[in-house]
């Protein structure tokens, strides 16, 4: 996902809840049952950690977010109220009855989470997923000389190298822009030919016009 779609997804996202869901997963690459698993007790807000419980093995593994998202979900928890450590993190926005019992939130299910990223699409035109998310927050610590490939497949928690080396193949488009940027950079870059003395018998202003100088 190029920067500016990710600015557009987010800039469409309607609660703080959203944003710091979206903002955790984009930094921390989690999948999208494992954010959705983490509970108040998941949360170091000192270190900027979450733990995950992992997708299949369920082994518990602390990744880092980065600070926006933590001041996301601090907007996001202040707006719900307060919460027990073994509570659910995420849950809906709006109260539900059940039975003769009081109005209240339920915890935020995949189908639930589906339906909103499904509304932003609509919104802005575009099918991006959870997974667009994840595969997005990889190639950018990709692009950090400062990272590992092994560090990377240590966040992913992903068992074998080898599936970490083919989830991080480029997005076309992605390429294309940079090296369109690329291209631009070295052109500024460029200096002018020099123009060669010219020999006996040569007129100086011919040359010049040829290797593309104003005649003097």
């Amino acid at each position: 996902m190029p920067d500016q779609q990710w600015n557009s997804l987010f800039a469409a996202l309607r609660s703080d809840r959203d944003r710091a869901l979206t903002s955790l997963v984009i930094s921390n690459a989690s999948r999208a049952a494992e954010i959705l698993g983490i509970r108040s007790a998941d949360l170091d807000w000192g270190d900027q950690l979450v733990r995950v419980r992992r997708k299949g093995t369920g082994a518990e593994q602390w990744l880092p977010a980065s600070t926006d998202a933590f001041v996301w979900l601090r907007l996001y928890l202040d707006g719900i109220g307060p919460l027990k450590p073994g509570d659910p993190v995420w849950w809906t926005l709006r109260r539900r009855r059940r039975g003769e019992g009081p109005m209240v939130r339920q915890p935020l299910n995949y189908d639930a989470l589906r339906a909103v990223l499904r509304r932003v699409n609509e919104s802005i035109g575009t099918n991006w997923s959870m997974h667009d998310l994840r595969h997005t927050c990889a190639l950018r610590m990709l692009r950090d000389r400062n990272l590992s490939l092994r560090d990377i497949q240590t966040v992913l928690g992903h068992a074998h190298l080898s599936t970490t080396q083919l989830y991080l193949e480029e997005d076309p488009e992605e390429v294309i822009r940079r090296v369109h940027q690329h291209l631009s950079d070295a052109k500024q870059t460029e200096q002018p030919a020099p123009v060669p003395t010219p020999a006996r018998g040569y007129n100086a202003s011919d040359l010049a016009v040829l290797f593309g100088e104003q005649p003097r």
